[in-house]
């Protein structure tokens, strides 16, 4: 099971840690993308001088960046979401992961607030999936015109608000 290192990092001129072996050019590059909430970010000087930063996000996990852009925006989304990006690379018995970028998220939706839980709103979706049963054609032919399709909807989407209101 790969192991993750912290120790003996130095910058590659680019903003990237060789961590691990120490070994430049090494692993493969993969960039992701992911929402987390940010715990905490941390700054440790190295040995030669940077400056290191280290996001933890609530899961635990962690990046590493030496770019002081990336580190000080990660730092202002403390306690917040954020999308981040970020590459692992192996060398040997060691995983590396590299924050390459990080910028504010949206905040989940509360439960039953936006998030499609309203009875009215989930039984129109509901009613629009079904409109080729209840038109009565796979393949619309004609197009028809707004009042119509309304009409024929309108007691399908009534029904279905009423049982997610009784299930309620």
């Amino acid at each position: 099971m790969p192991q993750r290192s912290a120790n003996r990092s130095r910058d590659d001129g680019l903003g990237f840690a060789s961590v691990g072996e120490g070994v430049y050019g090494a692993g493969t590059r993969t960039s992701v993308e992911k929402v987390v909430t940010v715990h905490e970010v941390r700054t440790f000087d190295t040995r030669s001088g940077n400056l290191r930063y280290v996001l933890r996000d609530t899961d635990g996990d962690e990046y590493t960046t030496f770019r002081e852009s990336i580190g000080e925006a990660a730092k202002h989304l403390e306690g917040r979401r954020a999308r981040i990006s970020y590459h692992e690379t192996q060398r040997g018995d060691y995983t590396n992961v590299y924050l390459d970028g990080a910028e504010s998220a949206p905040d989940e939706p509360a439960a039953g607030a936006g998030s499609g839980t309203d009875p009215d709103e989930a039984a129109w979706r509901t009613a629009v999936e079904a409109a080729p049963w209840l038109v009565g054609e796979g393949e619309p032919q004609e197009e028809l015109p707004p009042e119509e399709l309304y009409e024929k909807l309108k007691p399908f989407k009534e029904r279905v608000a009423e049982d997610i209101k009784r299930e309620e």
